[in-house]
């Protein structure tokens, strides 16, 4: 695992966290859960292609 992986995870936390932030407190509290969303699945899709680069290794490693 790559720490550069980590600092993506951090900033698209702290980038989500300030849209939320400036969202809820202008009223457009359905959009800072939209953005939320958005963040969690941006997050989501970043750790399941290294989940999947892992079980690839894992196949080769093991032969199967």
């Amino acid at each position: 695992m790559d720490v550069d992986l980590i600092f993506k995870i951090a900033a698209i936390g702290i980038i989500v966290s300030v849209l939320n932030q400036v969202l809820v407190r202008s009223g457009r509290e359905e959009q800072g859960m939209i953005v939320v969303l958005a963040g969690l699945l941006c997050t989501l899709s970043l750790v399941i292609t290294q989940i999947s680069s892992l079980f690839d290794s894992i196949k080769t490693m093991f032969g199967l």
